[in-house]
């Protein structure tokens, strides 16, 4: 099976200065869209402080827009709808939601993989890595841009 995988581009704003919270927000309502879809998404990240910022984030939408999630380690057997964490998932996941800088070593337990390319230089080139990455695993890339 082929992986396939979508890149959310950052475009600038000439008014405001680009932050992480930006990058974060728009992966929270795609995580919360993609729970509505009946997946069961993994969001991967760098370290524990990401994965304890990404946690709050959603403990933040209202109570009838409430996403399902637990940090690794935490939460029921199997893991909630939403798992974030930095080793491989809890039973079967369907949906990798990258928020780290490199893709993980257990990668094509996916079938699909949801990226962005933050506005940031660095956070950009990296994100360029990836996509160098899944192209050259034969995954189906698609983009779209994003306007802060």
């Amino acid at each position: 099976m082929t992986t396939t995988a979508h890149f959310y581009v950052l475009a600038a704003n000439a008014e405001t200065e680009p932050t992480q919270s930006a990058h974060f927000d728009l992966a929270a309502r795609t995580v919360a869209q993609q729970y509505r879809q009946g997946e069961r998404v993994f969001v991967y990240v760098d370290d524990v402080s990401q994965a304890h910022a990404f946690d709050e984030l959603l403990w933040q939408f209202d109570a009838d827009s409430f996403v399902p999630h637990n940090l690794q380690g935490e939460g029921p057997k199997g893991g909630a709808a939403v798992e974030i964490g930095q080793t491989p998932p809890v039973g079967r996941r369907t949906v990798l939601l990258n928020l780290a800088t490199k893709l993980p070593d257990f990668i094509r337990r996916f079938n699909h993989v949801i990226d962005f390319v933050p506005v940031e230089s660095a956070a950009k080139q990296a994100a360029r890595e990836r996509f160098k990455a899944l192209r050259a695993m034969g995954a189906s890339i698609t983009t779209t841009e994003i306007s802060q």
